[in-house]
């Protein structure tokens, strides 16, 4: 069964809302449309930079953002001012432990993304995107 560890209040709805603002190098803004409504929903996110290719990492399981994606498979992906249109293939569960450790070594000293990572250890509870 599929894990997911909702943010505290306050995480979800201020922090998500300025840490790109302070973090603009390692944060990025992911839009994609809902899995239902159609209507784009937005988050901060982590992009994974791993031997040549980049990649989405729901650290916290599966979120609403991680489901919308393997439902449409696209989305937008916005650093600084830059906005560009992504497609995205999602991971097989074998291969990611490598990307897990690689997320945890260059963003696990943020906040919550260690302890998250330690809370739910096994990668099927991870979903991972490459960006195609």
């Amino acid at each position: 069964m599929a894990r997911y560890l909702k943010p505290p209040w306050m995480q979800q709805h201020v922090g998500n809302r300025i840490a790109p603002l302070f973090q603009p190098s390692l944060l990025s803004k992911l839009s994609v449309p809902g899995r239902r409504t159609g209507q784009w929903h937005t988050t901060p996110v982590a992009v994974l930079d791993y031997e040549g290719a980049r990649y989405l990492v729901s650290y916290r399981g599966e979120s609403h953002w991680a489901r919308n994606l393997r439902e449409s498979r696209h989305g937008r992906l916005q650093r600084k001012r830059q906005v560009e249109e992504i497609t995205v293939t999602e991971v097989p569960v074998e291969e990611r432990p490598p990307l897990l450790e690689a997320y945890g070594a260059r963003f696990g000293k943020m906040p919550t993304v260690g302890p998250v990572l330690r809370a739910l250890p096994d990668p099927a509870d991870h979903p991972v995107f490459r960006i195609t």
